[in-house]
Order: C-alpha cells, then sequence, then structure tokens
C-alpha cells in the first residue's frame, strides 16, 4: 500500500492549519492582522476549503513562518 503523496501546496496548507490552530491567535485577531476574512480562516482551518498562496504567504507572515520555494529536478 503506498502512503499518499503531498504536494506543495497540501503541504504548505497543512502545516498553516496546525500552526493556526497551535497559536495563541484567535481566528479574529489573525484577521485582523492579515486582512483575511475571518469566514475564510474557519473554512480553511477546518478543511473546507483552500487558500490562495498570497494568503497562505499572509497567513505565514503573521505566524512568524517563512515559505520557501524549492524547485524540483527536470
Amino acid at each position: 500500500m503506498k502512503g499518499k503523496k503531498w504536494n506543495d501546496k497540501e503541504d504548505i496548507e497543512l502545516q498553516l492549519r496546525r500552526a493556526i490552530i497551535d497559536s495563541e491567535l484567535t481566528r479574529y485577531r489573525l484577521s485582523q492582522i492579515t486582512g483575511v476574512p475571518e469566514s475564510v480562516l474557519c473554512t480553511f482551518v477546518s478543511g473546507k476549503r483552500s487558500i490562495t498562496m498570497a494568503t497562505a504567504a499572509k497567513l505565514a507572515k503573521a505566524l512568524g513562518l517563512e515559505l520557501k520555494s524549492t524547485r524540483k529536478g527536470r
């Protein structure tokens, strides 16, 4: 049985969800800091929606994380 392969976006989203849950910031406060609507944060954290990379970057910055781009071999 093969394990699930994560693409970069899925991995980033999973890590961001965990960071938001583990954060001491409320969804309301994170929304104020990032400008991302609280409703978007709630549906994202619950796994009901994805986010854009621009939104991911805003969330990462507010949570003290860094997004890194990696290139895969051709």
